[in-house]
């Protein structure tokens, strides 16, 4: 049975007494009525400590948005997966479209930040997605496959089965536009399909494949319904508690 995960991105959101005021009350909830899922909350890395402290005591999780491919040295403003692991956050993301867009993050790097993560137990939920003139033109599959195949279908099988993919159609993030169930499914099956190609069925059926294009607590419910959709990296839906709490039991 795949690990089902609602995992939200705060991106760069919420000062500190919001922060923890959200935190506190989605762990609450979950931690009353329990989920069918695993929930994640992806802070900002100033409230890891925080966000660290509610994972010891509750059923929330907790992930860094980004990490540094290098392992350590005078690199200022940085933070390396040992420092993540040294804080037991369990998982990062890596890849996300805005890292890739506005940090010009290639393929060959976000390997390198996966392998770090990798090398201190700490689990990549890795990006993939295409913009809008791909989907247009068709070439949406074709993107799809180049970003696993020149990163993460890089890694051994092993190292492989501790990835958690994300797809995020770049052209329904943070635009209120989303792919429609059957578009979501198409794509997931696909993504599916090329882990079987790649490493074996088993690999394929283990993984983690989550749907994260401006998924809200209206189509939460639709979009997991999918067989292939195990779940979602959610943006600003994940910044209001009662939305992000509805999402988390769409299951």
């Amino acid at each position: 049975m795949r690990q089902k995960i609602v995992a939200g991105n705060w991106k760069m959101n919420k000062l500190f007494h919001e922060a923890e005021d959200l935190i506190s009350a989605v762990a609450n909830e979950i931690d009353d009525r329990e989920p069918d899922c695993e929930v994640i909350v992806c802070v900002p890395s100033v409230f890891l400590e925080m966000a660290g402290d509610y994972a010891e005591e509750s059923q929330i999780r907790t992930a860094a948005q980004n990490v540094s491919e290098h392992e350590s040295g005078a690199y200022t403003g940085e933070i390396s997966a040992a420092m993540l692991a040294s804080m037991d956050i369990p998982y990062c993301i890596i890849g996300h479209s805005e890292r890739r867009k506005y940090f010009g993050e290639t393929d060959d790097l976000l390997l390198r930040k996966t392998e770090r993560l990798l090398d201190n137990s700490i689990k990549p939920i890795f990006c993939i997605g295409e913009v809008l003139k791909d989907r247009e033109s068709g070439n949406h599959f074709n993107i799809v496959e180049s970003q696993l195949v020149n990163s993460v279908f890089k890694l051994n099988k092993d190292e492989f089965s501790n990835i958690v993919i994300a797809y995020e159609p770049v052209w329904a993030i943070g635009t209120g536009k989303t792919a429609s169930p059957e578009q979501a499914q198409e794509m997931h099956k696909f993504i599916r399909g090329l882990i079987e190609k790649k490493y074996d069925a088993e690999t394929a059926g283990k993984t983690t494949v989550l749907y994260g294009g401006s998924c809200n607590a209206n189509n939460a419910k639709e979009l997991f319904s999918q067989a292939d959709v195990d779940g979602g990296l959610i943006g600003g839906a994940s910044l209001v508690a009662a939305d992000f709490i509805k999402i988390i039991y769409s299951f």
